[in-house]
């Protein structure tokens, strides 16, 4: 069946035709932009025909280097080369803040798509992103920023979709209208529930607009 270029979720508009929202590109050190990319796969795959698949960029550490930061073990998760990109119908792309700015890794990922901005095998392509601070002052909305502009992409923002878990106070809650997210703080503090649900609602969201878009087209 068609492709249609994406990064972790899914969409909706011709239930017989299946939408690849290949990968749900990410990079994550410590887990926590990982469990954000589960749930953002999960809420992807409701989606009827719509098929999520994650992938996480090439680590750019040496061993002796992570070891000394207490880096638990990589996962299983596929590693993505940048010309796989192109096979996805949509992109979610998801990674930690270093000072206010996506991780260096990721950036050496993006750095190395030359090839597919030349030839703009994604322009048109549906993205979204999401990510995980240190900390509520630490770039919640100025790591949102990325190159997909560049490549001609559609950015895909979940807006104020997810209703009233949006507006919740009570609770320290990562996220924004560009995406889901959440606060690492030392390490030890893993996604919330409400984040988690908020990253559903991105996956299935974003799956929903990639499938009307490759409806339309």
């Amino acid at each position: 069946m068609d492709n249609i270029p994406c990064c972790n979720s899914g969409g909706d508009a011709l239930s017989s035709c299946l939408i690849r929202l290949g990968e749900w590109r990410y990079y994550s050190m410590y887990g926590h932009v990982e469990k954000l990319a589960e749930e953002i796969k999960n809420g992807a795959a409701s989606v009827e025909g719509v098929e999520a698949k994650l992938w996480q960029v090439p680590e750019t550490l040496p061993e002796e280097v992570l070891a000394k930061m207490s880096a638990p073990p990589k996962s299983n998760v596929p590693i993505i080369t940048p010309n796989e990109l192109a096979e996805a119908d949509g992109v979610l792309l998801g990674f930690p803040t270093r000072f206010g700015m996506m991780a260096a890794q990721f950036k050496a990922f993006l750095d190395a798509t030359g090839g597919l901005w030349r030839a703009q095998q994604l322009a048109g392509k549906p993205a979204g992103i999401f990510y995980s601070t240190g900390s509520q002052g630490g770039g919640q909305e100025t790591t949102p920023n990325h190159s997909a502009g560049s490549h001609g992409m559609i950015f895909v923002p979940i807006g104020y979709t997810f209703g009233a878990g949006m507006f919740e106070m009570e609770k320290v809650k990562g996220g924004s209208p560009y995406g889901a997210g959440t606060f690492a703080g030392d390490g030890s503090r893993a996604p919330t529930e409400l984040e988690q649900e908020i990253a559903f609602h991105q996956g299935k969201y974003f799956a929903l607009i990639a499938k009307k878009l490759k409806g339309s087209g």
